[in-house]
């Protein structure tokens, strides 16, 4: 590289241009005893922005639950990695790219996957699975298709390149995401238990290792950027945007998978957000030593790159790394035959600071320290608001409500409708591992050599945590649990991406303490270890902050493939019957959210309440049941209630749509309210009839309410109210082509 010869002098003003504030600025002066250089304060700007120092969040992630008896690895490295047995472990986490695939979609969420990708093979783990959780904007907003199809399209033309499946996930459309939509990915990745790689930078005299592709111009600042919210000028943010390449980060992939096989590396980093800063000062700092970067021989893409712009750039598919002294010659073999590029640039070193070197002049000399465990750290002023009104909105519809039609209108919705033009652009069952398309209620994936697979989900709903953020945060972590069970697998841990507003204000930063404490409630109740994670504040527009919207991302293990079940009715003659928590209604009357805001768009009312002590007994059940080999089916209510449960599990039965005779349990009142009511702690299952009186029985013996409410049937769906009346029936064919056709406009 040829460095410039001289920076311009730093001063307030270009810091605050660097997303500073000036009390950051002049704890920087009285720190230091003089004014950074420019490489200085870009790094500032990098490791003190919000995306790196969480210096928000930090004070309330401290609430997680983060130990387990199978928990390996948990938060602080590049993923959580957790126990399965047999000398197996799964790595996993959920990364957010809000920001970047706002501005540029395909790329912003294709190096989205190609980032948390590496951070799951940094561990030394094979990535076998990826999810997405996406939220988009209105419907019928001008931008919606547009951010959809290139959102999808990044996902898909990264990750089929890469030959990893896609295997699930969720996308739902708001208004509230109209100026700010949300990409979060989820990896995961299969390892040898004793074989955990780390990001520290060990061993003082060390070689530090710059491998994989040249350093070019593109993403910088793109974890300042992140840090911020968006206004008219968002478009003019498109130069920090990574541009991604999969096929030279499979290369990457195999050749650091080979590297670690060989025992040479000492610590190993993604070079993500704020790039060589990040990951150079990360690896030192917990370490505990220096690093010393002589950027003269480092990979280049572009000519005449300076210091700064080398340390901010976070052009993608690039790793650092410290191998033990002495295999250099090791290192270079074996990337040089993936036709990739690396360069030793520096060393580890003693002194606990980062020195940046480059033409014979020094361009950085900090404390580690001061960039990490000693960076900003804010208790915010939290103010609780409530912007939606208190009352159930169901009370503004009126009463003769025909359910056919509403349970047409329910699916025909995107948020609700079959995601099929999305699945498609995935290739969900490349390696083979897959057992059960997307869809279900959780991707199951086999893990090969064994008896075990692995259930995967996504989940979350922003209308409950606006609602109400503790409930909210409780529900997400329950539901996702509850997915996880209705397949049959146990869940072991849990990685999290928390997507809020501006910090700033003390009603975001009450919204998002709130919503930790209700998942930290939730993990800890339900034995369910928080082993990785991501912040993403600053999601907003003109000052408009999205919903709330945390994500769980769950992993749970199987460990008889065999005794796995899907959503979707097998049989006809079969009982469908419901579990619900014992001494509360089968189905309560109210909080019929997704029916509401879909038929009237209004919100309001409270989210369901939820007992862990009943959640945990269903949960236990069903997977006792299915391990029993009781259950053909089981599906858990959400969104939508009983009358959209019914419909997914007609519409998704492996035979083809089959229908069902069902009766709404429940006293007299508002059908409406027992059909699309959304209660906790329920699941619908189907059962043969010789094995439903078994179902009872264990049922009774843990204490868990199941009522049966029908039969499955050839023909359509048959719906009587609770007092036997006919309220109900619909064909097949027509509710087939209302969920088929929910993406029809967008996509």
């Amino acid at each position: 590289m040829t460095p410039a010869a001289a920076e311009p002098e730093t001063h307030l003003t270009i810091a605050l241009e660097h997303g500073l504030s000036a009390e950051e600025w002049e704890r920087i002066l009285k720190t230091l005893g003089r004014k950074p250089t420019m490489t200085e304060l870009g790094i500032f700007s990098a490791m003190w922005n919000e995306h790196c120092s969480y210096k928000s969040s930090r004070v309330h992630l401290k609430k997680f639950p983060t130990e387990g008896p199978r928990v390996l690895q948990g938060p602080g490295e590049n993923a959580g990695v957790v126990d399965i047995g047999g000398g197996l472990a799964v790595a996993f986490k959920m990364e957010s790219h809000n920001h970047p695939s706002f501005i540029e979609p395909y790329q912003g969420a294709a190096t989205g996957v190609g980032g948390i990708l590496r951070d799951i093979f940094t561990m030394g783990a094979r990535p076998i699975a990826l999810l997405d959780s996406l939220r988009f904007g209105a419907r019928d907003h001008e931008r919606t298709p547009y951010l959809v199809n290139g959102v999808v399209s990044g996902i898909a033309g990264y990750g089929n390149c890469m030959g990893v499946p896609t295997v699930g996930g969720e996308t739902y459309f708001h208004p509230c995401y109209n100026g700010n939509i949300l990409v979060n990915v989820m990896c995961v990745g299969i390892m040898k238990a004793d074989n955990i790689f780390l990001g520290e930078a060990a061993g003082v005299g060390n070689p530090v290792i710059h491998v994989g592709a040249p350093t070019g111009r593109d993403g910088i600042h793109g974890a300042s950027m992140a840090s911020a919210g968006f206004d008219e000028s968002a478009s003019e943010k498109r130069p920090t945007v990574q541009v991604g390449d999969p096929f030279r980060e499979k290369l990457l992939l195999e050749a650091c998978l080979e590297l670690m096989d060989r025992g040479a590396v000492v610590g190993i980093q993604d070079m993500g957000a704020a790039g060589l800063t990040s990951s150079g000062v990360e690896m030192a700092g917990r370490a505990g030593t220096g690093l010393v970067l002589r950027l003269d021989d480092a990979p280049a893409r572009e000519e005449g790159m300076t210091p700064y712009e080398f340390m901010l750039s976070e052009s993608q598919e690039r790793m650092l790394l410290v191998a033990e002294r002495g295999h250099e010659a090791e290192v270079r073999e074996i990337f040089e035959r993936w036709d990739l590029p690396m360069a030793v640039v520096g060393e580890v070193t003693d002194d606990g600071r980062l020195r940046v070197e480059a033409g014979g002049r020094s361009y950085a000399y900090l404390p580690i320290g001061l960039l990490t465990d000693e960076a900003p750290v804010y208790e915010r002023e939290m103010k609780s608001e409530r912007e939606l009104p208190a009352t159930d909105p169901l009370e503004t519809l009126r009463d003769e409500i025909d359910l056919g039609a509403s349970l047409l209108t329910l699916m025909a919705h995107p948020n609700l409708g079959r995601k099929t033009p999305i699945w498609r652009q995935y290739d969900y069952m490349v390696r083979t591992n897959t057992l059960a398309p997307p869809g279900g209620d959780a991707a199951l994936l086999r893990v090969k050599g064994t008896d075990k697979s692995l259930a995967i989900t996504t989940d979350g709903n922003a209308r409950y945590c606006m609602l109400d953020p503790h409930a909210g945060g409780m529900l997400a972590v329950a539901e996702a649990a509850r997915n996880l069970s209705c397949t049959g697998a146990t869940p072991l841990a849990m990685t999290n991406c928390l997507n809020f507003g501006n910090p700033e204000r003390p009603a975001v930063m009450a919204q998002f303490s709130a919503a930790i404490e209700g998942m930290s409630e939730a993990c800890r109740a339900l034995g369910v270890p928080v082993v990785s994670g991501n912040v993403s504040f600053y999601n907003e527009t003109h000052g408009v902050d999205i919903y709330p919207t945390p994500i769980v991302g769950m992993v749970g293990l199987l460990e008889d493939s065999e005794n796995h079940t899907g959503s979707g009715f097998r049989r006809e003659g079969d009982v469908v019957a419901l579990l619900y928590p014992a001494g509360e209604a089968p189905m309560p009357e109210g909080g019929a959210h997704e029916y509401v805001w879909t038929l009237s768009g209004r919100e309001g009312g409270s989210p369901p309440a939820i007992s862990f002590e009943a959640e945990a007994a269903v949960q236990g059940l069903c997977r006792s049941a299915i391990a029993s080999g009781l259950l053909n089916s089981a599906h858990d209510l959400s969104e939508g209630g009983l009358g959209v449960a019914l419909a997914e599990s007609a519409l998704a039965s492996p035979e083809g749509a089959l229908g069902a005779d069902i009766r709404i349990p429940g006293e007299a009142g508002r059908i409406d309210a027992l059909f699309f009511g959304e209660p906790a702690s329920r699941i619908l299952v189907s059962a043969p009839p010789g094995s439903f009186e078994h179902l009872r029985e264990m049922a009774e013996s843990l204490e868990v309410g199941c009522l049966e409410i029908g039969r499955t049937t050839e023909g359509g769906l048959r719906v009587e109210a609770p007092g036997g009346d006919p309220v109900m029936e619909l064909d097949m064919d027509h509710l087939m082509s209302a969920w088929n056709g929910a993406l029809g406009e967008i996509l």
